[in-house]
């Protein structure tokens, strides 16, 4: 197997130690945001879905899985920079979580393979607070070879079936009975937590228009959480009767 240009686990937005269920709920949520119809005409689009079909591929086999872990892993030949080389010490590397993470907290063992190190993969604890907003940076101190580096890892949300992220917002779509959108009234809806939200529905709302949760979303940098955007979405009733002689 080649080692690939692309980091599979980072086409599908995981990290190494996601699960074959995640890897393929994943694949579904971006294939449909990339799909032709969607996106007509658009090379970059098929590009996308190129690398993202190798990825689900390779992840998707237990045994093309396990080569890959293991090419990864695998340090590569160093040879000793030029005179004059500046040695590049510093990395950066994005870590995706489950939307749950950001307010719960969590721990992540994250592993760097950098060709230049010839001690191989590094590994760094990454303890990441409650209440961390999407985006945090954190900078951890290399060691090793490259002691007086450091490794800036930015935290980002996984793609989510329920929700859609907006910075510290989240939409998510509320389907509704017609007659519930001309009585008007309430429905609920299972917010981030899992607990059950109150959803008021205006009298005659409008198929797409938004109702706002506030702090129901994912936390902001600077404090308290961001809005739960609800979008609500019907059918239209159509009733088809014979006129009248």
């Amino acid at each position: 197997m080649q080692r690939a240009g692309k980091n599979h686990y980072a086409t599908l937005g995981l990290d190494r130690r996601c699960t074959l269920a995640q890897i393929r709920a994943a694949y579904r949520l971006l294939a449909k945001q990339l799909h032709p119809d969607v996106n007509p005409d658009s090379p970059a689009a098929l590009a996308r879905t190129q690398e993202l079909n190798a990825a689900h591929e390779v992840l998707s086999d237990p045994d093309l899985r396990a080569a890959y872990d293991r090419e990864l892993d695998a340090p590569k030949p160093s040879s000793a920079p030029a005179q004059g080389t500046k040695i590049q010490r510093n990395l950066a590397q994005d870590v995706h979580l489950p939307l749950e993470d950001f307010l719960r907290g969590t721990r992540r063992e994250v592993r760097i393979s950098d060709p230049a190190n010839p001690d191989g993969a590094e590994t760094y604890d990454l303890v990441i607070p409650p209440e961390t907003a999407p985006g945090t940076r954190f900078k951890l101190s290399r060691t090793g070879t490259f002691a007086g580096g450091c490794v800036q890892l930015r935290v980002k949300a996984q793609p989510n079936f329920r929700f859609k992220v907006r910075g510290s917002d989240l939409r998510c779509d509320l389907k509704i009975k017609s007659e519930r959108a001309v009585q008007g009234g309430s429905e609920m809806i299972r917010g981030l937590t899992g607990s059950q939200l109150r959803v008021p529905i205006p009298r005659g709302v409008a198929r797409g228009e938004i109702i706002r949760l506030a702090n129901e979303g994912l936390p902001k940098p600077r404090g308290g959480r961001g809005d739960l955007l609800v979008r609500i979405v019907y059918r239209v009733e159509v009733r088809v009767t014979r006129p009248r002689k």
